[in-house]
Order: C-alpha cells, then structure tokens, then sequence
C-alpha cells in the first residue's frame, strides 16, 4: 500500500499513529506528496480533485480518503479496536472524531491565512473565529475524562494529533497552562512509541 503524507500533517500523522498501532505500518510506503493553497499539483489533482493528504492507495490500486476512512480500513484489516464495532461507544467515538477533524481544519486554515494569504487580504475575525473553534474545542476535551482516561482509540489518535500540531505550528498559543488535563493526556501518549516517533519536525 501506498500512503501519501508530510510529516508536518496532523492527518497523515492520524493514520500513521494507527498503521504503527495495528502492526501495519511495514506494509506502506510512505510517499512524500506537496499540497497547498494555490499552488497547483496536477499529478495528485489526478488521485483526489481535493488536493488532501492522506490518501491511500490499496494493493488493488483503488483510492481511500480521509483519514478517518484509511483508519477504519485499516483498523477493519487488521481486526483492530480502534474505532468499536456498534453501540453508544462507536457513535461517541465518530462524533468526537468529526469535532476533532473541525477543529484541525480550523488550525489549518488559522495556518494559511497567516502564513499563505497576501498581507492587506488577511480577515482577523475569520481567523480569530477559526481560532476560537480549536480552542474551544480543547475546552470541550479537557472536561472529557471518559476519552482523557479511556482506552488507547480513534478518538485519543486525534486528539494527541491536534495537541502536537498546536506545538508545532502555534507553540505559544498557552494550550498547556489552559488545558492541564489535556497537558497531562499528551505528556502520557508521548510515552507511546507510535506517537512519539510521528512527532513533526521543528518547525
């Protein structure tokens, strides 16, 4: 299988946790793919029209996108328990996921309206409105310790995921002094080999 992946994408890093998690990880290769706002790629345009990392691309040749669907493909190949099969915990688990994934598109776009659009077109209320979904966001999760606490799962991948692209990319934003149940969550997800080894560059 082929995954193409930055190491600075909280999302590609998602799948990557959970290939290492489930035993997988040596069975992908790892492709290096540049995708940004107005910058034009016609070869990936060709596997998604989306321009998103992560993609898959099975053994069969067939595509699989977003993360969240690589993780439960992946985590359904190798009878893995990271997404529950049915019941309260499963819908529980998918709806914080869908928040999470909010809250990283919202990072994100924090990202390129800073970094990418042109100075005198930046909207400082759009970004701070964006700004203010992650965080709130972290809000939510500090005073959730059925996921703080619970087993090692989609929704503790993506979370770690959020946490680790705050550092990276808005290291002063003071989630850590705000959040130190969410410090203390990271802290100990750090001690996972798979989390730990996915950890972006310096910035």
């Amino acid at each position: 299988m082929k995954l193409s992946f930055s190491p600075a994408s909280p999302f590609a890093r998602k799948v990557r946790i959970a290939a290492i998690e489930l035993g997988l990880i040596d069975k992908i290769e790892l492709t290096p793919a540049t995708v940004a706002p107005g910058t034009v790629n016609e070869d990936y345009s060709k596997i998604t029209p989306l321009k998103k990392l992560p993609v898959l691309i099975t053994n069969d040749g067939d595509v699989i996108l977003d993360s969240y669907v690589i993780v439960e493909y992946l985590n359904e190949m190798a009878g893995g328990s990271l997404i529950p099969d049915y019941g309260p915990r499963r819908w529980k688990a998918k709806t914080n996921h869908s928040l999470i994934n909010g809250m990283l598109d919202s990072m994100l776009l924090c990202r390129y309206e800073k970094m990418v659009r042109p100075q005198g077109l930046q909207w400082q209320a759009w970004s701070d409105d964006h700004w203010n979904r992650a965080w709130t966001g972290m809000a939510r999760f500090e005073n959730m310790p059925d996921v703080l606490n619970g087993p090692f799962d989609i929704s503790q991948i993506g979370l770690v995921c959020v946490l680790g692209y705050a550092d990276f990319r808005f290291a002063d934003c003071g989630w850590r002094k705000a959040y130190p149940k969410l410090d203390a969550f990271h802290q100990k997800m750090l001690e996972r080999p798979s989390v730990k080894i996915s950890v972006p560059p310096a910035a």
